[in-house]
């Protein structure tokens, strides 16, 4: 960690070092909090900031009008007024094959998986096809923001070969791993726990902690997951404490039943899970409709947290997520677009849809907690809050340029809001991927919106 004078001295001695300066419109979060009415105390908003950044990590973030006065005259500053500027978001749960069956109409959960998402799985056999959408995939998220994501491959290895290699490219953090399932799926899509455990380990060997790159254990789902490659599932987790985990959790009630019918002996959908050992820190559990008390009390136990989906949610009509109650267990949630049955890849759509869920149940989601689930609250549930999330010194230096008047509608909005929380609120509900002006990735840009630094963003 630098002092304060130790940084200043570097930066009066070498205007062109490798330092980089950003001034604008700042906001984030300096610290988690267990209560939505901390939230408030939590926000930090700077009007004009100067942000200083090494080496992909942040040196400081101060008010313009202090920090001036220690700028050498020679520094180049990056300056947008006009913007505002917010830590990089976090995508919790998202499925990079499904993204060609984004949008396809109609059926809820089960009849979903077999129409459209099993037939696009079957293609990433094919290490060309992987590679040529694993790229699509993670220029859509800089395109919207994005710099961290937790995401499912496919049953084939090099489908995540394919997502790794491209994201080390881009030196994007992601938490990835290869879907695991071995019944209740076509055949070409099945494997055994044998093969899923050798593979699974190669994977963990190649890609785990390479650069910015994490290893999820991924099992499906309960229903294709046999009790055989669960315990093997357990095993794996039990010997690589560090992993990830991340899975399905009740989203549809016919999966319940379901669920209940192939594990008659286990209290319930979230029991079969426990009894294997896959709750537990870094174990993420995508959607949670449907739980009952004791559900709601052994992820609070267990330290798991939630991946909250709205608009997959709604798309696929499985249910409301239930907010306050996640709150009142203390329990981490992020938000996650769970593209292709979510709709969009955007977190400021996905914000806004969370927002009409809370709505429906007499919830009031407020501006503040939901950025905060997009950006350091999605960064606790992935435990990764020590790392980036927010502008602390020595966090990774994620971060994306919000432009909140990209449209006339949006330019008329704001004239005629009243203060921040009012213009954040705004931008949320009417923002997408044309509010993004710049995504950046430990101090570099990776997308701009007017001069596109990839070709094909």
């Amino acid at each position: 960690m630098f002092t304060k004078s130790i940084m200043l001295q570097m930066i009066k001695a070498d205007a062109m070092s490798d330092i980089k300066a950003v001034r604008g419109r700042f906001f984030d979060f300096t610290q988690p909090v267990s209560h939505a009415g901390e939230l408030a105390q939590s926000a930090r908003i700077m009007d004009d900031g100067l942000l200083l950044m090494e080496q992909g990590r942040i040196l400081s973030l101060r008010p313009w009008s202090t920090a001036a006065p220690d700028i050498s005259p020679g520094m180049e500053i990056c300056h947008f007024p006009g913007k505002i500027i917010v830590p990089g978001f976090i995508d919790s749960h998202l499925h990079y094959p499904q993204t060609e069956i984004i949008g396809s109409y109609g059926n809820q959960l089960l009849e979903w998986l077999n129409t459209y998402t099993f037939p696009a799985e079957e293609q990433y056999h094919c290490p060309e096809h992987a590679g040529e959408m694993a790229s699509f995939f993670l220029d859509q998220l800089l395109r919207n923001g994005t710099t961290t994501a937790m995401i499912f491959g496919t049953v084939h290895a090099q489908s995540v070969d394919s997502l790794f290699a491209a994201a080390l490219e881009r030196n994007m953090r992601i938490i990835a791993g290869k879907v695991m399932m071995d019944r209740n799926a076509p055949p070409e899509l099945l494997e055994t726990p044998e093969h899923s455990e050798a593979e699974t380990r190669a994977l963990i060997n190649r890609w785990h902690h390479n650069g910015r790159l994490s290893y999820a254990l991924t099992p499906r789902f309960a229903p294709t997951s046999s009790p055989d490659l669960l315990a093997m599932v357990g095993g794996l987790r039990r010997e690589f404490p560090d992993l990830y985990l991340q899975t399905h959790l009740s989203e549809n009630r016919h999966e319940i039943a379901w669920v209940k019918s192939l594990f008659p002996d286990h209290a319930g959908y979230l029991d079969v899970y426990h009894h294997y050992g896959l709750t537990g820190r870094k174990s993420v559990f995508a959607h949670c409709l449907h739980l009952d008390v004791e559900e709601w009390r052994t992820l609070e136990r267990s330290h798991s947290s939630i991946a909250f989906c709205p608009t997959s949610n709604l798309f696929l009509g499985s249910g409301l997520f239930n907010l306050q109650t996640c709150w009142d267990h203390h329990i981490p949630l992020g938000i996650g677009t769970d593209v292709g049955a979510g709709t969009t890849f955007n977190l400021l759509q996905t914000l806004a849809e969370a927002y009409k869920v809370g709505q429906l149940q007499g919830y009031c989601l407020s501006v503040y907690e939901a950025f905060y689930h997009a950006t350091l609250g999605a960064a606790q549930a992935l435990a990764l809050d020590g790392v980036l999330g927010n502008f602390m010194p020595g966090k990774e230096a994620d971060f994306v340029v919000l432009d909140p008047a990209a449209t006339p509608l949006q330019r008329l909005r704001q004239q005629k809001s009243t203060d921040f929380a009012e213009r954040m609120f705004a931008l949320m509900m009417l923002g997408d991927d044309r509010n993004i002006y710049q995504t950046w990735i430990q101090g570099q840009p990776a997308y701009c919106r007017d001069s596109t630094v990839k070709s094909g963003l």
